[in-house]
């Protein structure tokens, strides 16, 4: 039986480390075994800031919609606790860009919060 060459699997895994890490910095580069690692670190970094990306934007949405609030004299959680009581069904992102996109309509939302729990 004649012997396998594994050229063409190693180039082919080699063209595909290199693809993952065109444009980075010295020989992460272009030397495979240095291109490897920091493809194998670049990958970790991804994985977690996807979760971490859900967490920054949700705490963006609270800050917004706190800011919101307090301009007309309430809290975020009282805010919160209002809008669980009036039965008013909107998540914090869409919360969050009424009150930073439409003032006049967010005010409605909180006198309807406020009312709720008085």
């Amino acid at each position: 039986m004649a012997r396998v060459k594994r050229g063409v699997t190693s180039h082919a895994k080699h063209k595909k480390v290199l693809k993952a890490v065109k444009g980075q910095w010295g020989r992460r580069k272009n030397t495979i075994r240095v291109a490897r690692q920091a493809m194998e670190k670049a990958m970790q970094y991804a994985y977690r800031d996807r979760r971490n990306k859900k967490r920054e934007f949700k705490s963006l949405w609270i800050q917004r919609i706190n800011a919101g609030v307090r301009s007309q004299g309430m809290t975020y959680s009282r805010f919160i606790h209002g809008l669980n009581k009036s039965g008013i069904k909107l998540d914090r992102k869409i919360l969050a860009e009424i009150a930073y996109d439409n003032p006049e309509a967010f005010k409605t939302i909180v006198k309807k919060a406020q009312s709720a729990l008085n």
